[in-house]
Parts: C-alpha cells; structure tokens; sequence
C-alpha cells in the first residue's frame, strides 16, 4: 500500500530542509532587492541626464540586461568568471550579481521614467528656491518619484523572487531544489510526492509575496491620503 503523499512533508527532516531553502531563496532577494533599489534608483537619475553619451550608454545597458535572458546571465558570470578569469565564486554570489544587475537596470528605467513625468515646474520651483541638485532631487523629487513608481517596483520585486528559482540550474540548494531533491528520493514510494512538495513550494512563495503587496497597497493609501 502506497504511502500518502502529504506524508513526505512530514518524513524525516523534509519539512525544515524546505524552510532552509526557502531561508537561501530569501537571503539571495534581499540582497538583491535592497542592491537593485539603491543602485537603480542612482542609476535613474543618471539616465535623465544631459549627455547624450550618457543616455547612450545607460541605454545599452538597460537593452542589453532586458534582452539577455537571466539564466544566460547566470552562466555567464558563474560558469565565465571561473574559468576565464580564474575567479573562484559561489552560486549564491553569481545569482546576486545577476539579480542585481537585472533589478538595478529594471528599476532605473521605471525611476527614468516617473522623473521625466514629473512637470517641468517642480524643478524650476525648487531652483527658485535656491535648492542645490542634491537638495532638489532629495526633498522634492525622489518624494514623488517613490510614490508614482510603488506599484510598478512591487511588482519588480516578486518578480525577483520568483525568478530566484533559476538558481538552482547553477547548483545552489534552494527551496525548488530542495523540493526536487525529496521528490527524487520518493519518487518510487511516495508518486504523489510532487504534488504536496511543489504545493507546498507555491504556497511559500505566496506567504512571501502576498505581505509585499498588501504593504505597498497600505503606503499607497497612506500618501493618497497625506499628500492627496
């Protein structure tokens, strides 16, 4: 007689090694979403400058990460960086950078885009007043930008955790490679295993996820209402 399959949560230390997988899924977004903010946010108001060198290359490379699949990145760097420049780095360090590089280029192109759609008169008032560039952009417009982008950034951002996943082609242990590795090793006693595993997979990343959206939709309402 066949085993249930919800059973295979249960069995051994199965449970908690998805927890730990999902502790490395969550580590490797962190970074990369606390990174991809700061970096894309700077990385914005530098595609909004002047130059048209500048805007040249900030463009390249917002194309170039938009056009490159993240998993090719990942070989790149993972599998290019050890064996062209003989530099040692682990899976987790790999997925950063990509993750990164990929957040930072996403999130400088929606901050580009809610700077450009701000009026003309915000920054001219803010010049009157003898603000600095710093000052302008730091009391005036990052503000606004923040604000008209949360929506879009959210977004971003579950992405980034949902593509985490791919990881696991790079031999890093998270919480799907955790999931494949007990389906494997039930896959003749336990046939359902799958099923309860990915289930409980997909369930996580739902508790992940589903607070990162309802705290934008509060701070969305809360400025609505603040700043009207």
């Amino acid at each position: 007689m066949q085993d249930s399959g919800i059973q295979v949560l249960f069995q051994g230390n199965n449970l908690l090694r998805i927890l730990q997988g999902l502790g490395v899924t969550i580590g490797i977004s962190i970074v990369s979403v606390l990174l991809s903010m700061i970096l894309g946010t700077l990385l914005g108001i530098v595609m909004t400058s002047q130059s048209k060198v500048i805007r040249l290359l900030t463009r390249f490379y917002l194309e170039f990460i938009r056009i490159m699949p993240q998993l090719v990145l990942l070989f790149i760097v993972y599998f290019g960086l050890a064996r062209n420049f003989n530099i040692n780095i682990s899976g987790e360090s790999s997925a950063i950078i990509v993750f990164t590089l990929w957040g930072t280029a996403e999130m400088g192109d929606l901050v580009r885009g809610a700077i450009t759609s701000l009026p003309k008169h915000q920054f001219e008032s803010g010049q009157a007043l003898g603000l600095s560039k710093v000052q302008l952009y730091r009391y005036i417009i990052i503000p606004q930008v923040l604000r008209r982008l949360l929506p879009q950034a959210i977004n971003l951002i579950t992405r980034m955790i949902k593509t985490t996943s791919l990881v696991v082609l790079i031999g890093v242990v998270e919480v799907t490679k955790v999931g494949q590795q007990i389906i494997d090793s039930n896959r003749l006693t336990i046939p359902t295993a799958s099923f309860w595993i990915y289930g409980t997979i997909l369930v996580l990343y739902f508790i992940v996820c589903f607070p990162i959206s309802k705290l934008a939709g509060h701070l969305e309402n809360h400025w609505r209402n603040k700043y009207g």
